[in-house]
Formats: C-alpha cells, structure tokens, sequence
C-alpha cells in the first residue's frame, strides 16, 4: 500500500505557473512579488502590515529583537511547541521559561500564566515578551492574554506558524490582541513557499524595524539615513541585521497558495470533522473545540487514554509499519538537553509532559482520501480498541 504522510503539500498548475513566471522574469530576488505577497497576506489577515521573511524561525528572531529583546530580557513561552519558540530569545541573549499548558486546548494556560506572572511580580522578575503558540492551528487564549499584558507591561509575540487560516472571534488570526504575530509557511504547513515566514503587525515603526532587520541593517530609506546621501548608490548600515530575506521565486508559490487557502482550509477542516466521527469510539482524546476560534488544522493530534490497548509507542512503531506516516508534536522543549543544561528538568511543566506521553499525530491533509482516512483509523482502531 502507498505510504500515507501525516502532511503533504498541495501543489497545483497555477502555483508552478507562478513560479516560473518569476524564474523568467528580471528578479528572482529582492523584486515585485516579494511585496505583492506581503499584501496579499496583510489584507487576508485584515492586518496594516506583514513582513515576509526566510522562514518563521528568522520570523521569530527578528520579532524578538524588534520587540527589544536582549541581554538581561525574560521571555516567557510554551513548552509544547517546536524549539524556535524558546530559541530565539535566547539567540538575543535573553533569558527563556515556559508556562505550562492547558490540557484542552494545548495550548498556553491562561490561568498557569496568570499565576506565574503574580509570583514574578513579587520577585521583580516580570517577563518582558510572552509567546503564545497557536498549537497545531487552535488560536490560544490571546484576548485573556492581552488583557494580562496590559496589567503587567509584557509584550506579545503570537507564534502562528501553524495558524495560518485560523480564526478568533470571527477574525483571522495575526491582527489583534498580539503585537505582532509570526506565520510560517514551511512545506508541511497550510500554505507553503517550500521555505518561508511572515510577521503581520499593526505597528508601523514595529514593521519597519523587522523590514530592516531581515536585510543585514541596511537601507536606502532616507528617513532612517544618519549621514547626507553621496549619490544614488548610497546606503547605509544603520543596525546589526541578517540576511533573512525571502526570495521571489518563495513568494510567488506562497502568494499562488494564498489565493486558495480558504479551500485548503475547508477540506482539513471536513478531515478533522471526519476524524472527529470515525474515531468517537475508541479509548482516544481529541481536539478540543471551541466556540470562539477554529483550528487552521495544521495537525490532528489524539492522545491515548488509559483504556487504550497499547501505548504510545507501540501505536507508533505499528503505524509506520503500516505505512502510515504518524509523528509526535512535541517533544515539550524544557526536556531537551540543551534546555536541561539550562536548568530545566522533567516535572517542571507536568500538564505538557502529560500530553506528551500519549500524544500521536496522524495523517491529514487537503488531498487526502476517504480510503486513506479509514485505514488510518483502521489500523488505530486494531490496537487501541
């Protein structure tokens, strides 16, 4: 049988098109289409401002530094997430903790974050960015969130890499409650450029400084010069930045997806309902859902129960057997050694460590098939059940 992947991007003739419509044209990078799909994606996200870069961990660096994370800052995320959450504050030299989830959603505790915050507050150690992950494309608690940042001065930095095409409160995600939000659009994601991230803000001067940043610190922009120009050749490097940029060719195939994301959105959504009713049955957590945001379904994630056949494990290493391409979304990040070796330690986020231990992710995508939906149930169904 043909393996079946826990994702797979959906690429069509118009997005090829796209592409090599860029690759005969005069810029494969730093051209038009970079900034045609930086609009694009402003105004499906109902945001002033969206900066395109080479991918959302570069993102969430970037956000981090224009935000004014450095040395001696605090940066606050979850520990279930990937490790570009965490790392890139500390490639500010700043310093990183976690708050530890909420079993239903996954994602960020509100309650945990007002907690932590109170106890923070008395040690004089109140953070100064806070990064909420949108886990698996659920939007997390962002109004409850704000609301905490302006009662103790945080910043906030959505990490959205999975949200793409979410909603909260009737909105796409990335143009409220966050002070700017990170999208990413790697292969797997909902819409891909193959490599690729995006930061939306409805700051302007929080913009340009990201804009700046991604292109080593330099500009041409005469409000940000310190020295009379010397010609029309003149630059200037007036900050510390990298090269983060995105390329043309990157933006073309992101802004072709684009242009169909409602219907990619819509058919991981009929997946995840379809799931929802083939898999009611058996001795498995699901997604939570709520009445208030929808999941971008970047993935389906189930937890095993304690009636469960089998664990983890097994479960795994029978659906690859089978060829069903199940993973495990995420390893919580204060396990890691790196991590360890600053101090954390298992038992330290119990509600994250939890769900890691009987989490799977299985396979969803737009193009997938009835058939394939039911032999991955299937195969669930003859070891769990």
């Amino acid at each position: 049988m043909a393996f079946i992947p826990y994702s797979r991007q959906q690429i069509e003739q118009a997005d090829i098109d796209a592409v090599v419509e860029v690759l005969k044209s005069d810029y494969l990078t730093q051209g038009p289409a970079i900034e045609r799909f930086e609009k694009a994606f402003a105004e499906r996200h109902q945001v002033a401002h969206a900066v395109a870069l080479s991918n959302a961990t570069a993102a969430l660096h970037v956000a981090c530094m224009a935000l004014g994370v450095g040395p001696g800052s605090r940066v606050w995320t979850s520990p279930n997430s990937f490790v570009a959450s965490a790392n890139c504050a500390l490639y500010c030299g700043a310093e990183v903790d976690f708050v530890d989830i909420d079993p239903g959603s996954r994602n960020m505790s509100v309650e945990r974050l007002a907690e932590k915050l109170e106890q923070a507050e008395q040690g004089g150690a109140l953070p100064d960015v806070v990064i909420p992950v949108d886990f698996s494309g659920m939007p997390c608690d962002l109004e409850d969130i704000r609301a905490l940042a302006d009662e103790y001065g945080f910043r906030i930095l959505q990490d959205a890499s999975h949200a793409t095409g979410a909603e909260y409160q009737g909105k796409p995600v990335g143009g409220q409650y966050a002070d700017a939000s990170v999208f990413s659009f790697h292969a797997v994601k909902i819409v891909t450029s193959a490599e690729g991230g995006m930061v939306t803000t409805q700051d302007a001067e929080l913009a340009k400084k990201i804009a700046l940043l991604r292109s080593h610190g330099v500009t041409r922009d005469a409000d940000l010069l310190e020295h009379a120009p010397e010609g029309g050749w003149y630059y200037e490097q007036v900050d510390l930045g990298y090269n983060y940029r995105i390329t043309d060719v990157q933006a073309a195939l992101g802004a072709s997806q684009l242009e169909r994301i409602d219907t990619m959105q819509a058919e991981r959504a009929g997946r995840a309902d379809r799931y929802d009713e083939i898999l009611a049955d058996l001795p498995l957590k699901l997604p939570k859902r709520f009445n208030d945001r929808s999941s971008a379904w970047h993935l389906y994630v189930v937890e095993l129960t304690d009636d469960a056949k089998c664990d983890r494990a097994a479960l795994f290493a029978t659906m690859r057997e089978a060829g069903i391409g199940v993973n495990v979304h995420y390893i919580p990040i204060h396990t890691q050694p790196h991590y360890e070796r600053l101090g954390f330690a298992r038992g330290d986020f119990p509600a994250a460590e939890a769900y890691y231990d009987r989490a799977i992710t299985i396979p969803l995508f737009p193009a997938m098939t009835d058939e394939e939906q039911d032999r991955v149930a299937q195969v669930i169904r003859e070891h769990v059940a």
